[in-house]
């Protein structure tokens, strides 16, 4: 199955309200960055275990681990958790940026170092959130 059979599989699994958001999400996201590298990840590990909420993930960054080590990871995230759902930035170093930036104008949104989760997509400002992930684009392609 093609990544973005696996992603159209994961949206329409979701609940009526969830699932309409998503797929909102997925084409406003595809449309602000149409080259942008697709991953799905299923939440489980190398044993088939469950250790995360699957995850459908959009451009390529370069994560550096405290143990010197390397590796590929998407720079923006898109998840259904069990109240709502989540948008990930990945890479940005100062973990108060996206709050001190963007939370007040969010909306009904909870803002942490890299996550900004939501009940659903009328509860935010979209275009916050826009610009959220067009700045965190900039700053994680930045050499």
């Amino acid at each position: 199955m093609s990544i973005q059979e696996q992603i159209d599989k994961y949206i329409n699994e979701q609940a009526d309200a969830k699932r309409s958001d998503m797929e909102v999400l997925h084409q406003m996201i595809i449309g602000l960055f149409p080259e942008v590298k697709l991953w799905f990840l299923n939440g489980k590990d190398d044993n088939d275990k469950i250790v995360s909420n699957p995850n459908i993930g959009y451009g390529s960054l370069l994560m550096e681990y405290t143990n010197g080590t390397t590796k590929e990871f998407y720079q923006i995230g898109m998840s259904a958790n069990q109240t709502g759902i989540s948008i990930y930035i990945m890479g940005i170093e100062d973990k108060a940026f996206l709050a001190q930036t963007y939370g007040k104008d969010l909306g009904k949104a909870n803002v942490t170092g890299y996550c900004i989760r939501f009940k659903k997509l009328k509860d935010i400002n979209i275009d916050v959130l826009k610009a959220a992930l067009v700045k965190g684009i900039a700053i994680t392609d930045a050499p």
